[in-house]
């Protein structure tokens, strides 16, 4: 292999695929990235068994070849390399040499013939959406997945169609997120799917900021992901989301309005205070048209009267804080509505005059 490329380009994506690389002592080659030079085009590819990923860049192509290298290496040499000047690339001697104007930099290689192939599904189902979207969609409920791997369906994102919509949705038993993105390509073999949380980061990671379409196709295990000359793969979760509509909740017994910003402050002070589970409470007294939040722990005690529009009757429930500020960033309004439906209900948020989201939270136990 020897080929010349641009810098830029080539360190961008060597830096995204070394984000994918793993560092598994049982197979040593998934922390290494492959270069494969033909037709005037370099291949970056990587994988950890869950996600796999593969970039094209245009290149001036003296002699094809592949060619695998440490990731972490070939990552940190480029960052350190000046911008804008060209980089050659040769392989040498079973290494890999990166050579500029002023530098030659030797990378021992591994057999290229170790590194796994990419999967290239059939496509089952498929569907086209802007790259907007799905990074809109997976970024207002993903924080609200599971961590544990224990019960694989609610440590994932599902997305499925209803209407002419997509839904985004996520939950880890004590909160659920749900955002609705407007979708009118939506086909008939479409029916949903559910994408494990430690892969949503890698698929954030390689398509925000994108623009443009996507084309995904997916089958019972895996998931595709076609953007120009980005490929993305990652295993899908073979289950069943839970019926989470059963648990929203119908009949609202009060609603307090008000300002996000003031809101979030308000959060942010009581927190100082708040005990190892995170605990705040709210406090609505309709009578008085006062509604308050206060924490308390073993350094003190802090109550905050927050502005507000309130209606229905009294409450007094406590929440996690760190589960409340967590769903602001879906949140575009600048005032929220917080619902709720009786003692030990949840609350559910959401944005005066959006209804493409809401979030529910369950109550802690006094």
């Amino acid at each position: 292999m020897k080929l010349e490329c641009v810098k830029e380009k080539l360190s961008n994506y060597v830096s995204l695929a070394d984000k994918i690389t793993s560092k598994n002592t049982t197979l040593p080659i998934l922390g290494f990235i492959l270069l494969s030079a033909h037709n005037n085009v370099l291949k970056i590819r990587s994988t950890n068994l869950d996600v796999g990923v593969e970039f094209k860049i245009p290149a001036k192509i003296e002699k094809e070849g592949i060619i695998a290298v440490p990731g972490s290496v070939l990552n940190n040499t480029l960052s350190c390399l000046p911008e804008g000047k060209k980089i050659f690339l040769n392989f040498k001697n079973d290494n890999l040499e990166i050579s500029t104007e002023n530098n030659i930099i030797v990378i021992k290689s591994q057999n290229a013939e170790d590194f796994p192939t990419l999967p290239n599904i059939q496509k089952k189902e498929t569907i086209f959406i802007s790259a907007q979207k799905l990074i809109k969609g997976i970024k207002s409920v993903c924080y609200s997945s599971s961590f544990s791997d224990i019960k694989p369906e609610i440590s994932s994102v599902f997305i499925y169609p209803e209407k002419e919509t997509l839904i985004f949705t996520a939950t880890d038993s004590f909160r659920l997120a749900e955002k609705k993105i407007i979708y009118n390509k939506i086909k008939n073999n479409f029916s949903g799917v559910i994408i494990p949380f430690k892969n949503i980061s890698d698929i954030l990671r390689v398509f925000d900021g994108i623009e443009g379409e996507i084309e995904i196709v997916f089958n019972d295990n895996q998931i595709s992901f076609y953007y120009n000359e980005i490929y993305l793969t990652s295993r899908i979760i073979n289950g069943v989301f839970p019926d989470y509509k059963q648990i929203i909740p119908k009949d609202r017994t009060t609603e307090i309005i008000l300002l996000k910003q003031d809101f979030i402050d308000s959060l942010k002070l009581i927190n100082i205070f708040s005990d190892k589970f995170n605990k705040v409470t709210l406090s609505l007294n309709t009578q008085k048209n006062i509604f308050k939040i206060n924490s308390k722990n073993d350094f003190g005690e802090n109550t905050t009267i927050i502005k507000s529009s309130v209606s229905g009757d009294d409450i007094d429930l406590s929440f996690n804080y760190k589960y409340i500020m967590d769903c602001f960033q879906s949140i575009d309004n600048d005032s929220l509505s917080l619902e709720f439906y009786g003692e030990n209900k949840p609350m559910v948020i959401k944005g005066i005059g959006d209804n493409s989201f809401f979030y529910l939270i369950m109550p802690i136990n006094k």
